[in-house]
């Protein structure tokens, strides 16, 4: 069975170090260790690359419409939902937590309310990528957009290899 493991995130530079984009981000790990590269996709608006038993994709999407692009995706590839792996941010998460959670909600997160809409379902693999609460009275769609320090930046590539650890994990 091919896995599809996609990571969220808005496209452009304007996005690229910020905290709604660390699922997009954490991608470069698993890229690495596959030793692959990703290309344009135009039959389903992404940029992957394949390795043996998995796909590797980021949407050319913004976060909020992740779900088109994720459906055209499975039903290329033929992935079912529970071979569908999905890396996005999580307030809820301590910075540098991961959690791999199979099914479940969205936890108001809309990348994932998107995907679960176009799929008809929330019973694919949710690997939360913690970025912590936003400080004082900070608004939350603020926080995501906003980039790392430099000392939480620091961190990610520790938090990256982690996710993939924990991906590799799920697909033994």
């Amino acid at each position: 069975m091919t896995a599809l493991i996609v990571g969220l995130g808005n496209p452009g530079p304007a996005y690229t170090r910020t905290r709604h984009n660390v699922g997009a981000a954490a991608l470069e790990e698993l890229l690495g260790r596959c030793k692959a590269r990703l290309s344009p996709h135009k039959k389903t608006n992404t940029d992957l690359a394949e390795a043996p038993g998995i796909v590797i994709a980021r949407t050319r999407s913004y976060m909020n419409d992740s779900g088109g692009p994720i459906k055209a995706l499975a039903g290329y590839f033929k992935v079912a939902p529970s071979g569908l792996f999905v890396l996005y941010d999580d307030l809820d998460l301590d910075l540098g937590d991961v959690q791999l959670r199979p099914g479940g909600g969205d936890h108001g997160h809309n990348g994932l309310k998107s995907i679960s809409a176009s799929l008809g379902t929330r019973e694919y693999n949710k690997l939360a990528i913690g970025i912590g609460r936003p400080p004082g009275r900070m608004a939350p769609a603020d926080y995501v957009l906003k980039p790392f320090s430099k000392k939480e930046s620091a961190e990610l590539p520790i938090v990256f290899a982690d996710a993939a650890d924990l991906l590799e994990e799920a697909l033994k």
